[in-house]
């Protein structure tokens, strides 16, 4: 199994505590974040891109979670990174992924009054966001605020995802040498529809 943005490796992690005895593989382009997965044993951690790996048919399960799919904005960079996905593939080999519907519009909660704590160690970090360019059809560009009583001022953060559509999710798949197996709107497995939250998708290496 290949985790795509495996970011610390937690999910990785909890596949060999479960009992998963066969390869598993983690790449990001993270520094920091491949370093702290890489104190997690048994486990192959990569740091770089997927497109840059020359794996020829070596997973029988390649995933992306976390909405990681979103950081890639167009779809040429879609094409590629979907092209190395099915290089890395053996035949008949799946990938699974979400991306959040663009129909139920989530960028509408992103205000700063929504706050988000989080918890690190004994530290607690708030977490604000502020759309700064609406929805064009496309792209949302929002910042993170993140506050902390330990930091003498916020810290911002600037990111833009891309909201594809279900008919284009499936249309850059089938591009690509992929048929779709499975499709769900939410984790409750239920059907995507046009306000669905999300597009969870298990597409296979035709």
């Amino acid at each position: 199994m290949l985790d795509i943005g495996c970011g610390t490796g937690t999910l990785l992690e909890e596949a060999r505590a479960t009992g998963h005895s066969g390869r598993l593989t983690g790449i990001d382009p993270a520094h920091g974040m491949i370093g702290l997965a890489r104190r997690k044993p048994g486990i192959e951690w990569v740091c770089g891109m997927l497109e840059e790996t020359e794996w020829q048919g070596s997973f029988d399960l390649a995933i992306m979670t976390g909405h990681a799919f979103q950081v890639l904005l167009y779809d040429e960079v879609i094409t590629r990174f979907l092209g190395a996905v099915h290089r890395t593939l053996k035949p008949g080999g799946r990938f699974a992924f979400e991306t959040r519907n663009p129909g139920a519009r989530a960028w509408e909660s992103w205000t700063p009054d929504k706050v988000k704590q989080v918890r690190v160690g004994g530290e607690v970090y708030e977490d604000r966001r502020e759309i700064i360019r609406p929805y064009d059809g496309q792209h949302v560009t929002f910042t993170h605020t993140f506050t902390s009583p330990s930091w003498l001022d916020p810290r911002v953060s600037e990111s833009t995802l891309n909201f594809p559509s279900f008919e284009r999710v499936n249309t850059l798949l089938q591009s690509t040498g992929f048929s779709v197996d499975e499709q769900y709107g939410d984790w409750d497995t239920s059907p995507v529809n046009d306000t669905s939250p999300e597009i969870i998708t298990i597409a296979r290496k035709a």
